[in-house]
């Protein structure tokens, strides 16, 4: 419910369309249990999700296996997650390379991508 008041107080007040929100973790969890001590960490597979500053609503992207356990669909490296973020918020991720000992460096690494298909 909080997210939601949110969301539903920055559309009101005109804000959303210029407001970036993003909310995940940096893993997910096992579908299944550990040896009885829960669900253990999971990096192959977890949900984040973005609203506002010039996302499409209303979709999903990407899908893990039949048991939650992998992204299979589409998948989004943290790279590509970063890069997009950049690129909402007016900046070239590409832009933001310095050199060192021979080899490109960026926030995104040389294989980010912004994804362009969540994009509005």
């Amino acid at each position: 419910q909080p997210i939601a008041a949110l969301l539903n107080d920055l559309e009101q007040r005109g804000l959303l369309e210029d407001t970036l929100v993003v909310w995940g973790g940096e893993f997910g969890r096992t579908p299944t249990s550990e040896n009885g001590n829960g669900r253990d960490h999971n990096h192959h597979g977890f949900t984040m999700w973005m609203a506002g500053g010039g996302v499409k609503g209303g979709m999903t992207y990407g899908e893990t296996d039949e048991f939650g356990f992998k992204a299979v669909t589409d998948k989004v490296h943290v790279h590509d997650l970063h890069a997009t973020i950049l690129h909402l918020l007016g900046l070239d991720h590409e832009r933001l390379t310095y050199r060192h000992a021979g080899r490109d460096f960026r926030l995104t690494d040389v294989h980010g991508r912004v994804v362009h298909e969540i994009i509005s």
